[in-house]
């Protein structure tokens, strides 16, 4: 029987079926997980504890994804600015490392065991308030992707406003000019008009003369039609150095006017290649601030948006809150503080030791400025006591009078520096 069941074992075995041999060991699993690493965990650590390596996997994906929307939204911004994808690429990776170190520092420092509720959630607030901040960061480049068509719509209504207010302050700007230009041209031409008028009707009054429509009604050139055509002529020539003054004149203010309209239309296509060539990630954003106030829906659109990616940013954090303790988190604790009391045993016992040198000096120096002490004193003693035998003696001093026991002592303090409390 025992033979049939082992047979059938083996051959469940070699038809990929669980055997009995699959509920022992199992094969040794690789030592490093990419996912535990970017939670921040201790990996070998982590590896006694299968219940808790699905947590910290997904935990793990989490920050992951902060890696990616954070390249995807600097990438989109560098984009946007410089159109150069090897700027593009690497600063989107640069930022994107960033981030996702900040988040698995934020992730990697907080502790489960040994910490009340309350504390956790103190530590927890500045982080999420960082993660917030970041999470801010990253959704406006993602939400000026989302909005792109409707965006570069407004972009373009924004720039023909921008090339009109320009438009209206160039005609400000030489409204005096074209207006005193047109104004002296305006009075060249009436009074060039009033002398071709003049020299008309003079033409017009020998022309009727000479074909009998005249004043005098005789046909043909008589007297009255000389003397008209004369004055005529006499007239024409009169007025002919004016009428080239003012046809010269009337030129000069067109060109005027036609100088500054040219003048307000180079400007004008300058300012309209400046508007477009700055359509940047500014002009990007404003746009979209402009849909949000102009469209309510727009404006729902792009706050869940918002929302949706800061609460991806700031989910770290907030999953490490949320998880509750596990063998893992005592087992870190206890490594920590284990590693910690060791350490601080071995801090302690090299100030004992050094104390304990300190204390066998301090008493060495004791010792000999004692023996010091003791040597200076007896020499002084033995030199005070020679000079009151000088004194007794009478020899302390040259002169024939003996010194009184003030100036023996004066001298004395002053030889030996001395002061009062120190003579006993």
């Amino acid at each position: 029987m025992a033979e049939n069941v082992n047979s059938r074992s083996v051959t469940n075995g070699d038809n990929g079926l669980y055997t009995y041999d699959s509920f022992g060991a199992t094969k040794k699993q690789n030592d490093n997980n990419f996912l535990w690493w970017c939670a921040g965990t201790h990996q070998k650590l982590l590896k006694e504890f299968p219940s808790e390596h699905s947590k910290y996997t997904g935990l793990g994906g989490v920050i992951l994804a902060t890696f990616v929307l954070a390249s995807l939204s600097a990438g989109y911004a560098i984009h946007s600015v410089f159109g150069n994808w090897l700027w593009t690429i690497g600063f989107a990776l640069v930022w994107g490392l960033i981030i996702f170190n900040f988040d698995r520092f934020l992730v990697s420092t907080m502790r489960k065991y040994g910490v009340s509720k309350r504390k956790q959630l103190w530590m927890a607030i500045p982080r999420m308030a960082l993660a917030l901040l970041i999470g801010l960061t990253i959704a406006r480049p993602l939400e000026l992707k989302i909005f792109e068509k409707e965006i570069d719509v407004k972009m373009t209504e924004n720039m023909h406003k921008k090339i009109q207010r320009n438009d209206s302050l160039l005609l400000i700007e030489n409204k005096n000019l074209v207006q005193t230009a047109e104004a002296d041209r305006q009075r060249y031409t009436n009074r060039k008009l009033a002398i071709e008028d003049t020299l008309h009707n003079l033409q017009a009054a020998y022309v009727q003369e000479a074909d009998g429509t005249g004043g005098s009604g005789e046909r043909g050139i008589k007297d009255l039609t000389r003397l008209k055509m004369d004055a005529y002529k006499q007239a024409a020539i009169s007025f002919a150095p004016e009428l080239a003054e003012l046809s010269s004149n009337i030129k000069t203010q067109d060109s005027i006017v036609a100088n500054a309209k040219a003048g307000m239309e180079e400007k004008r296509k300058q300012y309209e290649t400046t508007v477009k060539k700055s359509l940047g990630f500014l002009e990007r954003n404003k746009a979209l601030s402009d849909l949000s106030d102009e469209e309510s829906s727009v404006f729902w659109s792009s706050i869940a948006i918002s929302l949706l990616i800061i609460l991806i940013e700031i989910g770290p954090v907030l999953s490490k809150l949320i998880m509750p303790v596990g063998p893992y988190d005592i087992a870190l604790a206890k490594e920590e503080l284990l590693q910690m009391a060791a350490d601080e045993n071995t801090i302690r016992e090299d100030k004992e030791i050094l104390y304990e040198k300190k204390k066998v000096f301090f008493e060495k120096q004791k010792e000999m400025s004692d023996e010091l002490v003791s040597k200076l004193t007896k020499l002084q003693k033995k030199n005070i006591d020679d000079e009151l035998d000088k004194w007794e003696r009478g020899e302390w001093s040259a002169k024939d009078h003996r010194a009184s026991m003030d100036e023996v002592m004066r001298k004395i303090k002053a030889q030996y520096q001395f002061r009062d409390e120190d003579i006993l």
